[in-house]
């Protein structure tokens, strides 16, 4: 037995359907569980993109080389210098690929 038994029939203009459709597809939910995410006073979060989960991983990875270099650093007593230089690039490029893609896009 279903748990909604109340069917709706609303109309929409073609340009409120397609805004219905990628908001729906954004937040990972059909264009029914949208509008009642909606209606019970949700306000549905959008998924992350891949570029996203690859800017996540890539922050994990230059982790890692951090800890690495910490690790040398602290046996060694001394810093690798070019290594160190590049990962501290990598940051800045990504840093800036963030801004981009989360808040410069987002206009």
């Amino acid at each position: 037995m279903r748990k909604r038994n109340i069917g709706k029939f609303i109309r929409l203009n073609e340009e409120e359907n397609r805004i219905l459709k990628e908001n729906a597809a954004k937040v990972g939910k059909t264009e029914s569980g949208y509008i009642r995410n909606l209606i019970l006073g949700y306000k549905p979060k959008e998924q992350p993109t891949e570029i996203i989960f690859e800017m996540m991983n890539q922050i994990r990875a230059i982790g890692t080389n951090l800890n690495q270099i910490a690790r040398k650093a602290n046996a060694l007593d001394m810093i690798d210098v070019p290594y160190y230089k590049s990962v501290y690039e990598k940051i800045c490029k990504l840093e800036k690929r963030l801004n981009e893609e989360l808040f410069e896009n987002r206009k």
